[in-house]
């Protein structure tokens, strides 16, 4: 069949109509279902996969390499911090300087020794980590006429870095100062906990000026120390960590298996540091003890005066029996003695 005049008329027609039809179908606004948004989230990937699109953006995300790369280059910005100690003479004992570092530092350790016309004009100068010569290009040496000093330049990047660095000044006599790397100490090292059978308990560690990167708790069992796994028994632990400096550990329905020492460990990039909390745990019958002693003191005490009572008393009346029998005897010894001098009187007679 064929339509003239106005042909392409009815088709444009029905293009309006099905136009129509599809933008009452999605009026903005109105909600999509998980399906709709799903097949929306397909068609736009196969399109930008049909048409050869490069969905990622250039520069939005960092490969490993990239990562370790600023990481370097922002270790490698750090200033250096200077610690330094004066030695005042060869007298002098020897001086310490404790150097807390609890990520990757730039230090330099300075040592200076107050020299006196007396002293030898050759003196030897050395640097030594944890008793151990130490030979660095990053040791240098300066003298005038009244000081020698030396320093050490050092990058601290991880812990084998850590530990004890000397400084030694010798000649005819030998002076030396020591600078401690450390990493930084938990708050209350050790203190003790006492708490009930049946009772729960809070051991709590904190870092007060450094923030951990981890907590991590220990208890004993025997010799060794076993990490506690709140995961694993959450109805005898509970770890709280809601500030990063702050470990808390939450014992529940304490027995006296529990009564041993627990170690909360703070984890720094440059090592560890721990705290020891003890836990005593006591029955309800532990205070009563000593008045319970007492009391059985006591009543022993009762009991040995009332028996000493009664033997006294059965004593003494055995001794007056004994008395009153002898009474008696010599009353009748007596009277015997009476009826015979009667009977040699009748007889005299």
């Amino acid at each position: 069949m064929r339509v003239s005049g106005s042909g392409p008329g009815p088709m444009r027609l029905l293009l309006s109509l099905a136009a129509l039809w599809l933008s009452d179908a999605y009026e903005p606004g109105t909600p999509l279902t998980t399906r709709d948004m799903n097949q929306q989230t397909g068609e736009s990937i196969s399109d930008y996969t049909v048409k050869g699109h490069d969905v990622s953006t250039p520069g939005s995300h960092l490969s490993i390499q990239d990562f370790n790369q600023q990481t370097e280059e922002n270790i490698s910005n750090l200033t250096s911090t200077t610690y330094s100690i004066s030695i005042d003479g060869f007298s002098s004992a020897p001086v310490e300087e404790n150097v807390t570092l609890y990520s990757p530092a730039n230090i330099t350790l300075l040592c200076s020794l107050t020299r006196t016309s007396t002293d030898s004009a050759t003196v030897e100068v050395m640097w030594k980590k944890d008793n151990e010569r130490v030979e660095s290009s990053n040791v240098t040496i300066n003298e005038t006429k009244k000081v020698w000093s030396t320093q050490y330049m050092l990058k601290i990047r991880d812990r084998n870095q850590m530990g004890n660095y000397t400084c030694v000044f010798k000649s005819d006599r030998e002076v030396k100062a020591t600078f401690h790397l450390k990493v930084p100490q938990i708050e209350g090292k050790e203190h003790h906990i006492v708490s009930y059978v049946g009772d729960s308990v809070v051991l709590v560690c904190k870092s007060l000026k450094y923030i951990p990167i981890n907590w991590i708790w220990y208890m004993s069992n025997g010799s060794d120390q076993v990490a506690v796994n709140d995961s694993l028994m959450p109805d005898k632990y509970i770890v709280d960590e809601k500030y990063a400096n702050i470990t808390k550990l939450k014992i529940l329905k304490i027995s006296e298996k529990d009564d041993r020492s627990y170690w909360c460990q703070a984890v720094f990039k440059l090592g560890e540091s721990k705290g020891k909390v003890s836990l005593k745990v006591l029955t309800y019958m532990t205070p009563l003890k000593p008045f319970l002693a007492i009391a059985a003191e006591v009543i022993i005490l009762v009991v040995i005066i009332f028996l000493y009572e009664m033997y006294s008393k059965k004593k003494q009346m055995h001794a007056e029996d004994e008395k009153e029998f002898e009474q008696i005897e010599q009353l009748k010894s007596e009277e015997s003695n009476g009826v015979e001098n009667s009977t040699t009187r009748h007889r005299k007679v």
